[in-house]
């Protein structure tokens, strides 16, 4: 097995513009209707038939959040390479990239929320299921370390499963590493808020999607570990059923608040709003 010095690699172009406005299907995983990306933009990724919450893009997330023309990207270039030469992992990654337009399963930048600044990372499912491989890990690194730098909070829009198993040992010491640059940005006094969506699992709720000074969640999200055949293999018990949703998360106090969709850009911005005033009157 060859193991390369060099983890990531930076392509030589890039897009322009941050949000392209292409047009592509998307399909509700509840009612299985198909509908066009601006039908359901313009109501919130909900799905007209059903009301199911449908999975955001990353950029069309923080084009939901974001002050017109006030996103700025970060690391744009960032990409994993197949440094264990794990099999199909090559052409996993380029089926990825090609599928979604985008280098990675997160996107990452600073902007403005009703006038208030925050840094923002969210995360992209239809990218390996936003999997943490350790271009995520770097590029969610060099985020709180560029907020703690420039004294910004920090929103992190999560979804997750898990590690990303073709990286290795790799893949899990991205945990450690953003755990650490949370905590960095944490002692400099700073604000980080995740909001928890559909699904966030595995070993990004063991690390930053549970590390936030504040932690919201979008309705009847997945949230947890391990699964439930594993976790009801183990104690052999029956879990109720609506373990690892939002509300049961709420119930038992893992969670701040649950927010709809409708509301999540008033919400983010009261936050950082009262944030922001908190520590001018602490002056």
């Amino acid at each position: 097995m060859k193991i390369h010095v060099r983890l990531f690699s930076r392509p030589k172009t890039q897009a322009a513009d941050p949000f392209p406005d292409i047009e592509y299907e998307l399909k509700c995983a509840k009612c299985k209707s198909t509908h066009t990306r601006s039908e359901l933009y313009a109501g919130n990724f909900i799905c007209p038939d059903c009301g199911a919450y449908i999975r955001i893009p990353a950029r069309d997330r923080i084009r939901m959040l974001a002050d017109e023309g006030s996103f700025s990207e970060l690391d744009a270039k960032l990409t994993s390479t197949d440094f264990l030469d794990f099999p199909g992992y090559r052409d996993k990654i380029n089926k990825a990239k090609s599928s979604t337009g985008e280098l990675c399963a997160v996107v990452s930048g600073t902007m403005r929320v009703e006038g208030n600044p925050c840094a923002v990372f969210a995360m992209d499912s239809r990218f390996i299921m936003a999997s943490m491989g350790s271009a995520v890990g770097e590029k969610i690194t060099r985020l709180f370390e560029y907020a703690a730098k420039n004294k910004l909070p920090v929103l992190g829009v999560l979804c997750s499963g898990g590690a990303r198993m073709q990286e290795g040992i790799v893949s899990l010491m991205q945990m450690a590493k953003c755990s650490g640059a949370v905590r960095r940005h944490s002692d400099a006094g700073l604000l980080y808020m995740a909001l928890l969506t559909d699904p966030t699992t595995g070993g990004m709720t063991a690390s930053i999607a549970m590390e936030g000074d504040i932690t919201l969640a979008e309705p009847n999200a997945l949230i947890g570990f391990a699964g439930r055949r594993v976790i009801e293999q183990t104690t052999g018990s029956a879990l109720p059923s609506d373990f690892q949703t939002s509300e049961f998360l709420l119930d038992h106090g893992f969670i701040d608040m649950i927010v709809p969709r409708g509301e999540l850009r008033g919400t983010v911005s009261l936050l950082l709003r009262q944030h922001r005033h908190g520590k001018e009157n602490a002056r």
